[in-house]
């Protein structure tokens, strides 16, 4: 059965908050989309309504066995319109970490679609200065209430919207990042669900951001579970190292999120001719390289700050720092050119970023 999406326009709307002091993930827009599976009925009643608090049975398996996953984009406020980037790739991948958590998978398109529409109507809370934009947070939680270690019956897919501030403080230059390599605890495992976006993830970094935060370091560098030997990922980027004029980023290996700004900024790459290489690397060979002088770059890619400089890597009693803690030539060409596409600056050669003017209307 078609699913069909109805609007519930909210009666008052809410005051919009100062955009020269955002805080990020704090305020919410007016709306927010909502869609619900019963098993045997499938995903049904998709629509869009005033933002509210919503109630759980105190039974429901997402509070006791963890069924969560959710997504991250964002939306852009352009001379062009309002421009998404690449949302398709997020429910892709949403669908990716659907059948590793037992999770119905959703239809791509019918997101995509919904998603404009939501969009679309409260597209007046995008804030329209440099480096800002709407945050965008898809995810799903299991509902049924049960207290039995199974599959839910039951879910809820929801998507919220806040509008966020420029990650740097200037938008015309980088802030290079200060990153801990974690030596005590591991993130993932190979055959375990480190390649999705699910909540328990996040939760079992803490206690290690923590620790890197109260050193004095910005985030932590997640090292293989088996060795603790070789690099997988930054706890919100994907990780780049220029060594000797080649790039190398860790291989998508089970346990490393496929992010969709490293998928774009690998063909970034590859479009501009760099030597680029996906393979194991170890935070030794990493040592080596600035021990010789040939570490050039390092940088991360998520969707937050989209490239992210690093200046300074502590591994144990080593402290690197990178490129006399200034942004690399790469990590800035990177930067402008993808933050240039998704602002409808620059022309968008690769069809990553879509308008709002397939929305259909009700």
């Amino acid at each position: 059965m078609a699913l069909e999406l109805t609007v519930q326009e909210a009666m008052s709307k809410k005051e919009k908050p100062d955009y020269d002091h955002l805080t990020f993930g704090t305020t919410f827009t007016d709306h927010m989309f909502v869609m619900d599976y019963e098993k045997g009925k499938g995903w049904h009643a998709p629509r869009i309504v005033p933002y509210a608090p919503i109630t759980l049975d105190p039974s429901a398996l997402v509070f006791h066995y963890g069924q969560a996953v959710f997504e991250g984009l964002k939306a852009y406020h352009t001379e062009k319109g309002v421009l998404l980037f690449r949302p398709e790739k997020n429910f892709e991948r949403l669908n990716v970490s659907n059948e590793r958590l037992n999770i119905p998978p959703v239809d791509v398109d019918f997101m995509v679609k919904s998603l404009k529409r939501l969009v679309e109507l409260d597209q007046d809370w995008i804030p329209t200065k440099e480096g800002q934009s709407l945050y965008i947070r898809p995810f799903i939680i299991a509902t049924e209430p049960a207290l039995s270690v199974r599959p839910s019956k039951q879910y809820k897919l929801m998507i919220i919207l806040s509008p966020v501030g420029a990650y740097y403080s200037t938008s015309d230059q980088l802030s290079p990042v200060k990153i801990y390599v974690e030596d005590e605890y591991v993130r993932s495992v190979k055959g375990g669900v480190g390649f999705t976006k699910t909540s328990g993830n996040y939760a079992a970094s803490l206690s290690a951001q923590t620790k890197a935060n109260e050193l004095g370091y910005d985030q932590v560098l997640w090292l293989d579970a088996i060795e603790k030997k070789y690099v997988e990922e930054v706890g919100s980027m994907n990780i780049f190292f220029k060594i000797n004029g080649t790039i190398i980023t860790p291989a998508l290996n089970g346990s490393i999120l496929s992010g969709i700004t490293r998928k774009s900024v690998l063909e970034l790459l590859d479009h501009w001719g760099m030597d680029v290489e996906e393979r194991r690397i170890s935070i030794e060979e990493v040592y080596e390289a600035y021990e010789k002088g040939t570490l050039e770059e390092v940088f991360g890619t998520g969707t937050a700050a989209v490239i992210s400089p690093v200046g300074t890597l502590k591994w144990k009693d080593k402290v690197m720092t990178i490129n006399n803690n200034e942004t690399g030539e790469i990590s800035l060409k990177l930067y402008e050119t993808i933050t240039g596409i998704q602002t409808g600056k620059l022309e968008d050669t690769f069809g990553w970023t879509e308008s709002l003017e397939t929305v259909q209307k009700n």
